[in-house]
């Protein structure tokens, strides 16, 4: 049953594109169908039977004989307007209701009467539905004038509940075809939303990766490039003077570049795993980095000729691993923005503070203030710390000292404990 039925749906979903492309084939076909099924017998038995024969008079119903010419004009009113019973279905439903009257105020019977019972399913599946109570009034008015011209053999009664069934028939097949029409479009409609829905989110996802990875870019590559700028620097400068400093430089400059190539290749493998086109033979990856790390970070900026003070309160150690590593981005970009712009003879005063559900970091800096830009001009470092910290809940402030130096102040919302649901 089921490549049956998928031929079938198949078969379905061609038939409504061709008829889309074409909507007058079908309507043709209709008109063609209702011909030759119930106008054709009309004309070569010269209308519906009398009942002038054998049976018993009760069932004798004397009905008007037209000629072939007044038959042939009386079918074209009923079939013809089945042409617009779409595109216009109240235009082709009067019509044909107006010849219908008009033929059974003759007293002519014709099979295709049936036409009217079309053109009412018609008007229910394609027309207004403030339409309907109108047609069917004039439905049950044309029923009426057939079940007195019969009544001679057939009880009104009788004759109007099977005409008016006939006509319930149609309408209710054309109104639950327009509700079931109803449902699929708003089915279809509802899956092309999620379908747009599922490329937005997927194309948000990949912003949102892309702006992670470029924000651990930007601190890996910024803070080791700067400490090897500085340390290229100094070695140039106590090559001369001092050649095992210059030396020491240089064993640092590798050093420094050993670790940064060694956090590339982590950033990169994580990607490759998220992509699935990691292998089993890749590079062991290190863990991230935490507040266990910020001495290291300092050792390198001291070794760059900076003075760094750092120090600790609370329980920093058992900070989520999360948090751990937004706090030493933050340390590590504001201790970077300072190898940039400070000179040679900074202090450097680095504190974190855990209080309860709060965590403050302070970087401040003695030497001279960045220089100012325009009032928006926010380099990525800066963006990419406050980032960071809105991820908890936090803010991150930065600007000169009063003595001339540079401040950056990050407070977090550190997330509860397990015990503390």
């Amino acid at each position: 049953m089921g490549p049956l039925v998928a031929r079938l749906s198949r078969g379905g979903q061609r038939l409504r594109q061709a008829d889309r492309t074409h909507p007058w084939v079908l309507d043709t076909a209709v008109v063609v169908l209702v011909f030759l099924m119930f106008c054709l017998p009309d004309l070569f038995h010269g209308g519906v039977d009398d009942g002038d024969g054998d049976g018993p008079r009760r069932f004798r119903i004397a009905f008007t004989e037209l000629p072939v010419a007044g038959m042939l004009a009386l079918q074209a009113g009923l079939v013809l307007p089945l042409l617009w019973r779409r595109r216009k279905p109240l235009v082709a439903f009067a019509a044909i209701t107006a010849v219908f009257v008009l033929q059974w105020s003759l007293g002519a019977a014709l099979r295709a009467d049936v036409a009217l019972f079309i053109a009412l399913y018609s008007l229910a599946l394609h027309g207004w539905l403030r339409q309907l109570p109108w047609a069917c009034a004039a439905m049950v008015g044309a029923m009426a004038l057939v079940a007195v011209r019969v009544s001679s053999a057939v009880s009104v009664w009788d004759a109007l509940f099977f005409l008016l069934s006939t006509a319930t028939a149609a309408l209710a097949l054309g109104l639950m075809v327009r509700i079931r029409r109803a449902q699929l479009a708003g089915l279809r409609d509802r899956a092309a939303r999620l379908e747009i829905e599922r490329d937005q989110r997927s194309r948000l996802a990949t912003a949102t990766e892309r702006t992670r990875v470029a924000r651990e870019m930007h601190d890996i590559v910024g803070h080791n490039l700067s400490v090897i700028i500085t340390l290229a620097d100094a070695g140039a400068y106590a090559s001369d003077i001092a050649p095992e400093r210059g030396k020491e430089a240089l064993r640092l400059i590798g050093d420094t570049g050993r670790q940064a190539l060694g956090e590339l290749r982590r950033v990169l493998g994580v990607l490759r795993e998220t992509t699935g086109g990691g292998s089993p033979g890749g590079p062991e990856l290190s863990p991230q980095p935490g507040v266990a790390d910020i001495e290291a970070l300092c050792a390198k900026v001291r070794a760059a000729g900076r003075e760094v003070v750092y120090s600790t309160s609370g329980d920093v150690d058992t900070l989520d691993s999360g948090v751990q590593l937004t706090v030493y981005r933050i340390v590590q970009e504001a201790l970077t923005n300072t190898l940039k712009h400070a000179d040679t003879d900074t202090r450097v005063h680095l504190a974190i503070l855990v209080e309860d559900s709060r965590l403050n970091i302070r970087v401040q800096d003695t030497g001279p203030a960045a220089p100012s830009g325009p009032p928006n001009d926010e380099g990525h470092g800066l963006v990419g710390m406050r980032e960071r910290a809105a991820l908890y809940g936090g803010t991150v402030s930065a600007g000169p000292t009063g003595g001339g130096g540079w401040s950056v102040e990050a407070v977090l919302d550190l997330p509860p404990q397990g015990g503390d649901r």
